[in-house]
Parts: C-alpha cells; sequence; structure tokens
C-alpha cells in the first residue's frame, strides 16, 4: 500500500483567473492538513532592522533598514544572515511582492512568530497576534491596490527578559546556560498567501473511532456564504482504493459529521487501515466547498484509524497494549534554532530516531507542522508539550491557556501525536505542593486539554509533583 501522494497533488481552482499568481504545488507546503493548490512563500530576503527604543509600533516603521534577513530564520540565528544574539526587545520586517488582481480573497499566513506582532498591508494596519508559537491568518484583499506590487511590514516583539510568556528552553541570560538555548525571536516560521473564493474552508478537524469503525469530521467556512446555503462533499480513500465519497448540505457556516466505513467485521482487513509505527497507514482526504453545481473551494488533507488510551497500566495504541521507547527532542538546530534548516532535514530527523530503535519521541516544544507531517508519514509517536513560563501570574495563566488552546487547534489532527503535556517539571508552578493556586492551575489545565480533546492521554505535570493526570511519569536523572 503505497504512501500518501498529497505532496505532488495538483488542483486547480476555476474561480482563479489571474495567470501571475504562481502555483507552487512544491513538496513543503506549510499547512498540510489543509492544502491548496494555489500558495506563494514569501520565504526568502526582507528588509530588517532593530528598534532599540520601540517608537513606531503604532505607525509602522519610519525608521532605516539597516539589515536584510533571510526568513523564516530567527535574527539571532547564523542562517539568517544577522547572526546577532544581543538583547534586541523589538525588529521590524518588510517585504514588497507581486500580488494577482482577480477575483476572491488572498490571504496572509504566519506560522508563527515569537513572541508579539502588528502587521502592515501597503501601510495600512491589519491585525496583531500574541503568542510565539502558533499560527495566524489575515484576509488582506481590502488593503490591496491596483498596481499589483504589494508590501507587507512586520514589527515583532520578544522581551528577553519576560518570564512570564510561554518560552520553553529559551534562555533569558544574554549568553545561553545550563541546559537554555539561544533566543528565537520574530519570524521563525514559513510565510505565504494563498488565494481562495469569495467561501472557502476556513477550519478542519478530524475524529477517528475505531471502535464504531467510522470518521467523524468538523468543517467550518469563511467569507461570504451563499444565503441558500452550500454544499460540503468528502472524499477518502487509501492508495487509488475509495472508501468513501458522501456530500452535506451547509446552512450556518459549519458542520459536523461522521463517515462510517466499510467493516467486513475481520480483524485482517480492519488492521490494514490501523495508523501505527509499524505500519503508518494514511487515508486521503479531498474535500470540496459547492455551491450547487459550481466548485467554490477544494482542499486536500489525510487522516488516519488510531486510537490511543490507557487501561490500568497500560498505554493502548489501537485498543492493544503499546510499549513506548521515546527519545527527548529539545528541536533546537546549531544554525537555525528553532527553525528547521529544511523538510529534508525533518525528513531526516525522524528517520534517524527510527533507526535507532525508538518509536517515538517527547517534543520539548511546539515543532514545525513539517514535522508532525512526516511522523504522521513514516510512523512516529509524538509527545506534544507546551514550551513553559517561569513565573506564575495572572498574566502568564492567561497566555499559557490561550496558546495551548491554539497549539491544540493546530495539530489535533495529527495521528502521530498521543499525548498532550501542558506542564514539564512544574516550571511555572514552582510551589505544587505547598500552594493550592497552582495545584488547581495544573488541574485546569489538565482538563482544559481533555476538554478539547478527549480522545488523547493528559500528563498533567510531566516529570515531577502530579495532580490529575493519566500517565505518571518521572524524570529520574541519577
Amino acid at each position: 500500500m503505497r504512501l500518501l501522494d498529497l505532496e505532488n497533488h495538483e488542483v486547480k481552482l476555476p474561480s482563479k483567473t489571474d495567470s501571475n499568481f504562481v502555483d507552487l504545488t512544491v513538496r513543503a507546503h506549510p499547512r498540510p492538513l489543509l492544502k491548496r493548490s494555489q500558495w506563494q512563500t514569501l520565504n526568502g530576503q526582507w528588509k530588517f532592522a532593530f528598534d532599540e527604543q520601540g517608537m513606531r509600533r503604532t505607525e509602522g516603521f519610519l525608521g532605516e533598514w539597516s539589515h536584510h534577513i533571510e526568513v523564516p530564520f530567527a535574527p539571532e540565528s547564523i542562517k539568517s544572515g544577522i547572526d546577532d544574539r544581543g538583547f534586541h526587545p523589538n525588529c521590524w520586517y518588510e517585504r514588497e511582492f507581486e500580488t494577482p488582481l482577480g477575483d476572491g480573497r488572498l490571504l496572509l499566513h504566519f506560522g508563527a512568530v515569537d513572541y508579539r506582532a502588528r502587521v502592515w498591508v501597503n501601510d495600512k494596519y491589519i491585525a496583531e497576534h500574541e503568542g510565539g508559537h502558533t499560527p495566524f491568518s489575515l484576509d488582506i484583499t481590502h488593503a490591496l491596490n491596483d498596481s499589483g506590487t504589494t508590501k507587507v511590514t512586520v514589527w515583532a516583539q520578544d522581551d528577553p527578559h519576560d518570564l512570564a510568556k510561554p518560552r520553553g528552553k529559551q534562555d533569558w541570560q544574554l549568553k545561553p546556560h545550563s541546559i537554555w538555548y539561544p533566543r528565537t525571536s520574530g519570524i521563525w516560521q514559513t510565510v505565504w498567501l494563498e488565494h481562495v473564493g469569495e467561501a472557502y474552508i476556513g477550519h478542519l478537524r478530524w475524529i477517528p473511532d475505531c471502535e464504531r469503525w467510522e470518521i467523524g469530521f468538523e468543517i467550518g467556512l469563511a467569507g461570504n456564504l451563499p444565503a441558500s446555503g452550500v454544499q460540503i462533499k468528502v472524499k477518502l480513500s487509501v492508495g487509488g482504493l475509495l472508501l468513501a465519497s458522501d456530500t452535506y448540505e451547509v446552512f450556518n457556516g459549519e458542520i459536523s459529521r461522521r463517515i462510517v466505513l466499510g467493516d467486513p467485521g475481520i480483524d485482517d482487513c480492519r488492521n490494514e487501515l490501523l495508523w501505527s509505527p509499524e505500519k503508518p497507514t494514511l487515508i486521503d482526504a479531498e474535500i470540496q466547498l459547492l455551491d450547487k453545481d459550481h466548485l467554490l473551494d477544494e482542499v486536500q488533507s489525510y487522516t488516519a484509524m488510531r486510537t490511543v488510551s490507557i487501561q490500568r497500566d497500560r498505554f493502548m495504541l489501537n485498543g492493544r497494549p503499546y510499549y513506548l521507547r521515546l527519545v527527548l527532542d529539545q528541536g533546537y538546530w546549531p544554525d537555525t534554532l528553532m527553525t528547521p534548516p529544511s523538510d529534508e532535514a525533518l525528513r531526516r530527523d525522524v528517520e534517524l530516531v527510527k533507526a535507532m530503535g525508538f518509536n517515538g519521541v517527547r517534543k520539548h516544544q511546539i515543532e514545525d507542522p513539517r514535522f508532525l507531517y512526516w511522523a504522521d508519514v513514516l510512523g512516529l509517536l509524538v509527545w506534544e508539550e507546551m514550551p513553559s513560563a517561569y513565573r506564575f501570574t495572572p498574566k502568564a495563566v492567561e497566555r499559557m491557556t490561550r496558546e495551548w488552546t491554539e497549539i491544540i487547534k493546530r495539530d489535533v489532527s495529527h495521528p502521530c501525536i498521543v499525548a498532550w503535556v501542558p506542564f514539564n517539571e512544574s516550571w511555572g508552578v514552582p510551589n505544587l505542593v505547598e500552594t493550592a493556586a497552582h495545584r488547581n492551575y495544573v488541574l485546569a489545565m489538565y482538563h482544559l486539554t481533555k476538554t478539547l480533546d478527549p480522545t488523547r492521554p493528559v500528563i498533567g505535570n510531566d516529570g515531577w509533583e502530579s495532580t490529575d493526570t493519566d500517565i505518571l511519569a518521572i524524570h529520574d536523572y541519577e
């Protein structure tokens, strides 16, 4: 049975008429769980400047551009061309590029900007985002002009001394000390453009159920929907073999349905479709948004039949006891820090972990979605862990809760993820034993995670003191 072939699949949107929009069906699509063929990377050389005073953050940048930077690499990294690991809380980016003139909407996507970002398009303020590990998307159609050239300006703020924000292993001292690593500030994941129609698929979540032998999905629509309603068509297949093809009416912009798969009731037949590290079978998904016979949008995705649970003292994969052999993966690269040097490097990382005899990783940061893609394709289990804040304050609680919610939303459909870890070794809750508020915080994050995703185990505080948890993890350094 072949592996998923989405990476070379090509789809043409019939609503797109301008040939200047580059149809880049390249391998490294930045959002592998929701792919359209018409997208354009903005990675590459941008104008760049540090702003030591932070004086221009409301009007846009009015100073002199002192550098050029290679996006998406952080200015602290060698690969960025800046290689400056000093304390610079504010920095600016700018790039001009050709944009299509035609029907539909133009979306600007940021994979991640650490920690806070404001965006202008053609000197018009668009939006702000806070959270250094999660994506955000902006509809910039209203800011385009008739020239065919668009200018994007980004202000990024990352206070190196702020211990109340989720920062993980990024050091707060000038030089990395002990177990910490250099900081990663500003843009550190792919920036890209995407053309969509006036109505389009904005959100997708997969919910496999092996007990019922069905695949659930949730879809949220965006843009201007026809008042008469639209239809969603979902087609599932494996290795070219059609599993299901169903069409559903949508009237309020959201839909949640379950697709029952053909079940012969024979374990050998079911086993062919189950996902595991030993046999990572993925299910191709093609989703169309229709207005009667008119195609409004089309995306490619994938899912898998896979369950994880805890039964007594056993971790269960697909209803059977499964021995976990995981390696702690810090997710830092010598020349590029938190940003992977290439998609090939991510694939090789997954291959090397498996070649060393491990079947999974405990990921000590929030990885680029491309890592999770290769873990899905090649078969590697992932414990996904929230990068820690180091102080317990109301602001830290608010920041952690918001960003953790966004992380789960981004990654919940990846079959490789088999556990969520909101806290590590009591970082951010240093008085867990003595202080009720610290315990309540861990309990709240545990139950929030179980509410957002009841299908996976949650380790409340990995390694040290424990409150509610599905796995009691002990970090023994002796």
